[in-house]
């Protein structure tokens, strides 16, 4: 436990890629298969599902450090971060003996057993945790417990350091993190190991992901060497046939199957030994549903005649990974097409009454007649265009050159900010959580949240504001003057029972501060909703 509570902080507190991934490296070469199992599944971003409630935490902390409730609560408001807050207001341990557990021992006696408690017989297992643990073991702790422990490494650099730790390839060892697997030595052993052994044939590929491409297309050659195609705004999946399974994985590592069954009952008619990269969309009349329609299928537990019938669910197929059980990524697109149209023929196609359907190619003979089938993307419910250039083999992660999404520009709109928020981890103790709210007549309605588009500096500037001009405070959060307007860009925007604008926004940002505007400069509700029917490049 102490040795991971000091690869955390190494992990948060370095900017440096090298000594990060050097870290880890030494990390996992020291440590024994069992720990290294559980501090690998928590870096590559698993977490267990919240163990304990925030508000029961919060109210232990309060009976154990002997502060009354509003002080515990302000202290949460000022550090910005519960886990952190607990930690510091807790009385220092005499001792400290449970951070010399190996990390799995730790798990097993002091953290999985909270699952089968109720919120009162919880209290005393977690103290006895809190009074075994150092400040920062204690934090780890409750960051574990709440399902909130993230740190700050990728990914792709937890793949770098074990691919050199087990003298593989980044790409090969992607592949062998790659789906459902639960810690345990076995499975860190074989991680590592120069044979893998026998395949699991639920198994997904690394998906491989496209690079926005800035600038005109024009600046990628000849338009013949590249295929088009819409960029869907769905899920990325891969459906997998083999072994007598049908499994639909999502680019996030979960198997939603279950959740699309007219899309599994339909691929367990393809050939054996074949994966299929693909979007999961919910689809009517030959095109796509907007992605709120497909948010209710994958919200429900249960799937009601309803739901199945207003968001009726497809998987568009636009790449072919695997044929008879052969891997077929390192061959160029342009095979992997035939493949794939050899897997669903013209039957498949994307005006056909079908669960899986097959991706179109588009047609341009240049990129100017390209960029015209582009300008169309907001009325056909797609984001965009994806260029992939024909000779790509199909690699693991963002390798840039190769696949590019060119994606229409972005939606814009000037709103005022009414809420703040303070931040996490580094953040903390900064207020960087911003809501912001467009005039409904003399009212402001929210519209959006958003807290990335600021730099350091300005993020600065603004807190002090913030702390200045707060007209009202909500635990952590504060109703601020409705001074500031900034810019807002954001991919897709749809109607929405469940907001009090009547609007869902996608993917909000922050574009600028409009310190130049004064607030009534804002947008209108009535103009945001405009918005809906405004065709935009």
């Amino acid at each position: 436990m102490k040795a991971f509570c000091r690869l955390f902080s190494v992990l948060d507190e370095s900017n440096r890629t090298n000594d990060k991934i050097a870290a880890m490296r030494d990390y996992f070469e020291s440590t024994p298969a069992g720990a290294a199992s559980w501090a690998l599944f928590f870096l590559t971003g698993k977490r267990l599902p919240a163990l304990v409630k925030s508000k029961a935490l919060r109210g232990w902390a309060a009976q154990l450090s002997g502060l009354p409730d509003w002080l515990v609560d302000e202290s949460y408001a000022q550090v910005g971060d519960l886990a952190e807050t607990v930690a510091l207001i807790l009385p220092e341990p005499e001792d400290a003996p449970l951070v010399a557990l190996p990390l799995d021992e730790f798990i097993r006696n002091h953290l999985l057993p909270l699952r089968d408690w109720d919120t009162p017989m919880q209290f005393p297992f977690v103290r006895e945790a809190w009074a075994g643990l150092d400040q920062r073991g204690r934090f780890v702790y409750n960051k574990l417990i709440t399902g909130a422990f993230r740190v700050g490494v990728s990914r792709r650099l937890v793949v770098r350091a074990l691919a050199e730790l087990a003298s593989v390839e980044p790409a090969v060892m992607e592949h062998r993190l790659m789906g459902n697997w639960q810690p345990s030595p076995e499975a860190f052993a074989r991680l590592l190991s120069e044979d893998e052994g026998e395949a699991n044939p639920a198994r997904p590929y690394p998906f491989y992901l496209a690079s926005p491409l800035e600038g005109g297309a024009e600046a990628l050659g000849d338009i013949a060497d590249w295929q088009a195609e819409w960029k869907w705004d769905g899920i990325r999946a891969q459906l997998i046939r083999r072994s007598g399974l049908v499994i639909l994985w999502s680019r996030g590592e979960d198997i939603v199957s279950e959740r699309f069954p007219e899309i599994t009952r339909e691929a367990a008619r393809l050939p054996e030994g074949a994966v299929l990269d693909g979007e999961i969309l919910c689809w009517r009349d030959d095109a796509p549903l907007p992605f709120n329609v497909l948010q209710t299928r994958i919200g429900r537990k249960k799937l009601t005649p309803k739901i199945l019938e207003e968001a009726p669910a497809v998987f568009l197929a636009y790449d072919c990974l695997e044929v008879e059980g052969q891997d077929i990524r390192d061959l160029p697109l342009s095979r992997r097409r035939e493949l794939l149209e050899l897997l669903l023929p013209e039957g498949y196609a994307v005006d056909a009454d079908r669960a899986i359907l097959l991706g179109e190619r588009l047609q341009a003979e240049s990129w100017s007649a390209l960029a015209e089938l582009r300008a169309q993307s907001r009325s056909r419910g797609v984001e965009g265009l994806m260029l992939k250039r024909l000779a790509s083999p199909y690699q693991a992660g963002r390798v840039k050159g190769d696949w590019w999404k060119w994606k229409i520009d972005p939606f814009f709109i000037d709103a005022v900010m009414i809420y703040a928020q303070a931040g996490h981890g580094r953040r903390a103790g900064l207020h960087t959580d911003y809501t912001f709210a467009v005039w409904d007549g003399e009212d402001l309605v929210p519209i959006a949240k958003a807290y990335s588009g600021l730099t350091d500096e300005e993020i600065r500037r603004l807190d002090n504001w913030i702390k200045q001009h707060t007209r009202e405070r909500h635990g952590p959060v504060r109703i601020v003057e409705p001074q500031q307007v900034f810019e807002l860009h954001f991919e897709g925007l749809a109607r929405s029972t469940r907001h009090r604008s009547g609007l869902a926004v996608r993917f909000p940002r922050i574009a600028r501060w409009r310190t130049d505007k004064q607030p009534r400069e804002a947008d209108t509700l009535e103009g945001v909703q405009a918005l809906l029917e405004q065709p935009q490049q």
